[in-house]
């Protein structure tokens, strides 16, 4: 799928919120800023999950948090850990505490 398959996708699938589908539909027509958002998923580095704050599969967001966040679970799953726990915390960056606190609920280990 490309980056505006993508972005169309978000943009009309009832899955995202309606605060995140108007945030992309005023991007209709800036081909630059919907490539930028859309051409690549967001990264898992060395510093962990990080980036710009927005919507779109190459921006820090509740969608790109649970992706990671079920990543995990998956792993802890076939590892066969479950009983060792997870702590799910937050820090002081933007919308940390927002992101622990939603994706947390749909942890499915």
């Amino acid at each position: 799928m490309n980056y505006l398959e993508k972005y169309e996708e978000w943009c009309s699938n009832e899955t995202f919120d309606e605060e995140t589908r108007k945030e992309l539909l005023a991007l209709k027509g800036n081909d630059a800023e919907i490539k930028e958002r859309f051409y690549q998923d967001l990264e898992f580095g060395t510093g962990g999950l990080r980036g710009i704050i927005g919507a779109g599969t190459n921006r820090m967001n509740i969608y790109t948090v649970g992706k990671a966040t079920q990543g995990l679970a998956n792993f802890i799953k076939k590892e066969h850990a479950e009983s060792k726990g997870v702590a799910i915390a937050y820090d002081s960056r933007h919308m940390s505490q927002e992101f622990s606190e939603k994706r947390s609920s749909n942890f499915k280990c």
